[in-house]
């Protein structure tokens, strides 16, 4: 049965990468999330999908003079500032975009699991000790959290490995879908290649668990973002090993058994 991992908290039901997405993941039954994580003007790390503001909160309303309301050109005071619910609908209103710190504190007091997505490293040299420090002042580098709890994932192939090289044990994720024969590069610094669930084949998903991975174990494929029944069985049928979901509920009836 593949993990259900709920794509920026119950993103489907709740504003994205809030603290209400994870806390409505939790209360639906489900203890993984997805995040992305970026960094601010100062040097906070804050979760955020997009390098800039203005389509998850009212930046443009609060900051009007600071187009293109980048991530990396605000302070941590100014982001908290702003409201990263109410586009999303009316009793979601004054929702806030919660530092990492802040998202690891929710996540531990509802007994959840995360999937950290490094956003744009290019775009912030050095992130990944940045983050890095901040899992370690949460608790997240011990070994419960790093066996268990605990996935790092990027586009960006020399991140993760920045990743490895500064804490080993941690288990690495690449997004993209490498073709066949160039699979066995990835598995030799990735535990999982999780790829678009439109570029799936049961061929490649076969290819890919037929492989060890860095930390001797098969690798393994977590797919995104899958939003409807149809599609969670059709990628269930592949045999992947996590599906990444707005919809944890929906993906929920399609691949937990009965009862």
């Amino acid at each position: 049965m593949p993990l259900v991992i709920a794509h920026r908290g119950a993103s489907a039901y709740a504003p994205e990468n809030t603290l209400e997405a994870v806390d409505l993941a939790a209360a639906m039954g489900f203890d993984w999330v997805e995040n992305d994580v970026q960094r601010t003007k100062d040097g906070e790390l804050v979760v955020v999908h997009d390098d800039t503001l203005e389509r998850t909160t009212d930046a443009e309303q609060v900051f009007p003079d600071r187009a293109p309301w980048r991530v990396a050109d605000f302070t941590a005071a100014e982001i908290a500032k702003l409201d990263a619910g109410g586009w999303f609908g009316e009793r979601f209103e004054g929702a806030r975009v919660p530092t990492l710190t802040e998202y690891l504190e929710r996540l531990e007091d509802n007994g959840q699991s995360l999937l950290l997505e490094i956003k744009d490293p290019e775009l912030y040299p050095g992130i990944e000790r940045d983050i890095l420090r901040v899992l370690r002042e949460g608790g997240w580098l011990d070994q419960d959290h790093i066996a268990h709890r605990l996935v790092v994932q990027s586009f960006g192939e020399d991140s993760i490995k920045e990743v490895h090289r500064q804490c080993p044990e941690i288990t690495l994720g690449f997004l993209g879908t490498p073709p066949v024969p160039e699979l066995p590069r990835y598995a030799a610094f990735a535990d999982q290649i999780n790829p678009e669930d439109t570029t799936l084949s049961a061929e490649w998903v076969a290819a890919v668990h037929a492989l060890t991975g860095l930390h001797g174990r098969p690798l393994q494929v977590s797919t995104w973002t899958v939003v409807d029944a149809a599609t969670a069985g059709r990628v269930h049928d592949f045999g992947v090993d996590g599906i990444i979901t707005d919809t944890p509920d929906v993906v929920g009836d399609v691949v937990r058994p009965a009862g």
